[in-house]
C-alpha cells in the first residue's frame, strides 16, 4: 500500500481560483506526475519546498480531544494556491505533492469512542500506524535534498516528521514549537500529547524549545522533566511576556531561537497558540495572526531549519460550522516561512 496521495494536475487546477491578467500559486507550482516515481522525480526538480498535508485527527482523539483537525489542509492548500505568484513569492520554487493516505485509518477511528478505554488504546495503536506513514514519506522527502511543509492533523505527527528528518539527515535535530502546550506528556501510547516526548526519548531529538507555554495548561511532572533536562529542554512562558510584562515578543522568540539555532532545527507551530483560532484546544487567550507569522518568518530567517509544521487547524469542529479564515491564516504561515528562509543574508 502507498503511504502517499499524489495530486495531478488536474486537482492543482480545480483548486486553484484563476482570474485573467494574473498568475496565481497554483498555475506556477511544480507537480508530479509518477506515483511509483515520485522520489526520482522530485529529486530531478529545481524546487526546495514541497509541500504536504496530513488530513487526520485520531491523534487529538487519542489524546481525548475534539475532532476536526482533519479539516484543515485542503482549504489551507485552497488559500495558499489561490494567492499571487508576483515578484515577492517564487512559486515555481514549490512542489505540491498531496496527503498521507489516511482513508483508512480515519474510517476506523470514526467509530471509536474517547469514553471507552479500550477505544482509546486502539486509536493510539492507529497513531501508531500512522507515525509510520508520516515518517516513511517524510524521510524520503529530506533524502531528495527537499523541505517538507507540513499541514496537519494533529500535533502527534511532529514524532514521525522529526524521526523521517532525523532517519534522512543521521543526526539528531533541534525542534522550536510555538505551543500552549509542550506536548512533552509521559510515553503512554502515541497520541497528540507526546510527540516531542516521544522523539526527545528515541534520541531523535538533541534540543527542544517552546515559545509562549501556558503555564496553567502544563502538567507538573512535565514542567519537572524540563527542570532536569535544562541542557536540553527550554520554555518561555506567555504569561511572562504578556500578562507580567517581564519581556517581549520579540525578546522571548529571541530566546527559544537562541537555544536552539547551533544545529539544525525543525519549526513548528501550533494553531491552539493563536487567539480564537478554530483548533482541537482553541484560546481565548493566545498571541496575535500577526505574531504566528513573524514567528514563521523570524524562524525561517534565522534557522537552519529542515521542515516547518503547522498542526491542529480545525475550520470544521464536530461541534461548529466551518470557519474559511482558518485556511487563509495557514496560507499566511506558510509564504511568511519561506519568505524568511528567502531573506536570509
Amino acid at each position: 500500500m502507498n503511504s502517499l496521495e499524489l495530486y495531478t494536475q488536474k486537482e492543482i487546477t480545480q483548486l486553484t481560483r484563476k482570474r485573467s491578467t494574473e498568475v496565481k500559486i497554483g498555475e506556477d507550482v511544480v507537480v508530479l506526475k509518477s506515483l511509483n516515481n515520485w522520489e526520482q522525480e522530485l529529486q530531478n526538480t529545481n524546487c526546495t519546498y514541497v509541500l504536504l498535508g496530513i488530513p487526520e485527527d485520531i491523534g487529538v482523539k487519542a489524546n481525548y480531544g475534539r475532532g476536526g483537525a482533519h479539516t484543515a489542509w485542503k482549504p489551507a492548500l485552497e488559500s495558499f494556491l489561490s494567492q499571487q505568484s508576483n515578484e515577492f513569492f517564487n512559486a515555481k520554487n514549490i512542489c505540491v505533492l498531496g496527503h498521507i493516505y489516511v482513508d483508512d485509518l480515519m474510517a476506523k477511528s470514526n467509530n471509536l469512542h474517547t469514553k471507552n478505554k479500550n477505544d482509546i488504546i486502539e486509536l493510539r495503536n492507529l497513531v501508531e500506524q500512522l507515525d509510520s506513514r508520516v515518517s516513511e514519506v517524510i524521510e524520503k522527502i529530506v533524502r531528495c535534498n527537499k523541505m517538507p511543509i507540513i499541514v496537519g492533523g494533529g500535533h502527534n505527527n511532529s514524532y514521525p516528521i522529526i524521526k523521517g528528518c532525523s532517519l534522512a539527515l543521521k543526526q539528531k535535530i533541534n525542534v522550536i514549537n510555538c505551543d500552549p502546550h509542550t506536548d512533552f506528556r509521559p510515553l503512554e501510547g502515541r497520541h497528540s500529547g507526546n510527540g516531542f516526548s516521544y522523539a526527545f526519548h528515541e534520541n531523535f531529538i538533541n534540543r527542544y524549545s517552546v515559545c509562549c507555554m501556558h503555564e496553567q495548561y502544563n502538567t507538573a511532572s512535565v514542567l519537572q522533566d524540563f527542570t532536569k533536562n535544562n541542557s536540553q529542554l527550554y520554555y518561555t512562558t506567555y504569561e511572562t511576556i504578556f500578562v507580567r510584562e517581564s519581556i517581549t515578543f520579540t525578546g522571548a522568540l529571541t530566546q527559544n531561537i537562541n537555544f536552539i539555532k547551533n544545529q539544525m532545527c525543525g519549526v513548528e507551530i501550533d494553531l491552539d497558540a493563536i487567539t480564537n483560532v478554530p483548533s482541537s484546544a482553541k484560546t481565548s487567550s493566545g498571541i496575535s495572526p500577526i505574531q504566528a507569522r513573524q514567528y514563521a518568518y523570524q524562524c525561517g530567517n534565522k534557522l537552519n531549519t529542515p521542515y516547518f509544521h503547522i498542526a491542529e487547524g480545525a475550520p470544521i469542529l464536530s461541534h461548529i460550522k466551518a470557519d474559511n479564515k482558518t485556511g487563509k491564516l495557514i496560507a499566511y504561515l506558510i509564504t511568511d516561512f519561506i519568505k524568511g528562509l528567502s531573506d536570509k543574508e
